[in-house]
């Protein structure tokens, strides 16, 4: 079922935001944006190309992108009046303009019949026939709100993932509601206020089974959402745990005591875990690798570490964020690629090539970088920001330009989960609202070249 055809009831915890999908269609017209160009764009390079084949014999049959110099539809626009500009005026001052000369057709470019009543050129008819690529539109308003009450505004926290059985959870005070996309239905899956305890983050398995939940007191419950119940409790930590992150079986947990732990959820609870140290203040991202080969970590200390599985120190530190680094995110497309944002004095999405160690491309996004997030399925990634704009901007790479901004959060737009199929996010805020978004296609992206020389893929 697809996500626009959900239909919410509304409930004393995740209750829909009315008004907010009945908006008018001529509205949402109005404040959807084009992708990645506008029509316009188009036809004043269709134009262009147009004026090139009559006035200069160009031969151009196919658009294949903008002539040299033209960024964007205005100066394709601008191209095409110098051109035709350029063109009268060397006819007006040529002094053969009147002289009769036959015209030359080369074997190419002869129409194909003698009857053709067209004004311009074979080549020019095949370019006016050719197939207009069509350009992706994303929403500016949302297609889902959920009332949130309780929904932390604290930027160390992560309160809201996605499951791949297509269950959202949600941190809500001292307790944890899941939200089902495909029912509708909303249920309680635990209660901490009789423990005085609250919800600091939550995680599910990659399968989609198990819904780790970190708290306040540092302790991690686990629990099994088909049977309802706690499958173990793990202790350890004694500070909040903001962060969470699966790897199989494996669950890794960062808190404010700057220690990050590693556990087997199979084994006994009472078994030591595996402590990673190397913050110096509070750990607030946590992301495996596509591979499951390599952990990054981010901290209030404003590092970014990538750890491997046999070693307890970092293999690699990057300090180039000058404010606390919460939003990581690793490429699925690219291997070892990295991307991590920065807090308030930083604004910066920063891009890593873990393979070498080496810093690649910075954008300033001139805002807070609360999380970020690659699409499934196109070198595409949404970014979410605080202070001082609250915005969700999706982005393309490498090019790094902006291909949507959305806006719709009063407050800082802290969490953010992708959909299961990867077309559809959801964003949540201190304004205490859930607002779901189209983002991304399902077009096929040009995955990773393998190859035998590539060493790093090969070892493990």
């Amino acid at each position: 079922m697809g996500f626009s055809s959900f239909n919410i009831t509304p409930m004393a915890t995740l209750a829909i935001r009315r008004g907010a999908e009945n908006q008018p269609a001529k509205k949402a017209r109005a404040e959807s944006g084009a992708g990645e160009g506008s029509s316009g764009g188009r036809e004043h390079l269709a134009y262009t190309c147009l004026l090139r084949n009559e006035l200069l014999g160009a031969q151009i049959d196919e658009m294949r992108g903008p002539p040299a110099g033209c960024a964007d539809g205005n100066r394709a626009a601008l191209g095409a009046v110098q051109l035709a500009s350029a063109a009268m005026a060397a006819l007006a001052y040529s002094p053969r303009v009147f002289k009769f000369r036959a015209p030359v057709y080369s074997a190419e470019n002869i129409d194909p019949s003698p009857y053709s009543l067209s004004p311009v050129s074979a080549k020019s008819q095949k370019l006016l026939r050719s197939p207009r690529k069509a350009t992706r539109k994303i929403s500016r308003i949302p297609f889902k709100v959920l009332d949130a009450p309780e929904l932390q505004d604290d930027f160390y926290l992560n309160l809201v993932d996605w499951s791949a059985q297509n269950v959202l959870s949600v941190g809500l005070g001292s307790c944890v509601y899941l939200w089902s996309a495909c029912t509708s239905q909303v249920t309680r899956l635990c209660d901490l206020s009789s423990e005085g305890n609250a919800v600091t983050s939550v995680a599910w398995s990659e399968r989609g089974h198990l819904v780790a939940v970190g708290t306040q007191k540092g302790h991690i419950s686990v629990w099994d959402v088909a049977a309802n119940k706690e499958v173990t409790k793990l202790q350890g930590h004694i500070a909040r745990v903001g962060a969470l992150a699966w790897n199989g079986d494996m669950l890794s947990s960062g808190s404010r005591d700057r220690h990050i732990r590693q556990r087997d959820t199979r084994t006994p609870a009472q078994q030591s875990s595996r402590v990673l140290q190397g913050h110096r203040q509070e750990v607030c991202g946590l992301k495996w690798s596509p591979d499951g080969q390599s952990l990054a970590s981010g901290g209030n200390d404003n590092k970014l570490f990538v750890w491997s599985m046999h070693s307890t120190s970092p293999v690699q530190t990057y300090s180039a964020h000058v404010a606390a680094v919460k939003a990581i995110a690793w490429s699925p497309h690219q291997h070892g690629l990295l991307a991590s944002g920065g807090g308030t004095a930083d604004r910066c999405i920063r891009f890593w090539n873990t393979l070498t160690s080496q810093p690649m491309q910075c954008v300033d996004t001139g805002s807070q970088v609360c999380n970020l997030a690659w699409s499934k399925h196109s070198s595409e990634l949404v970014s979410t920001h605080g202070y001082s704009q609250n915005q969700i901007l999706v982005w393309k790479y490498p090019s790094l330009t902006q291909v949507a901004k959305l806006t719709g959060h009063s407050y800082r737009v802290l969490y953010l989960a992708l959909s299961p199929d990867g077309e559809a996010i959801v964003t949540g805020a201190g304004d205490e609202t859930l607002r779901f978004w189209n983002v991304f296609s399902k077009t096929p992206s040009h995955k990773e070249n393998k190859s035998v020389l590539n060493l790093y893929t090969a070892l493990r």
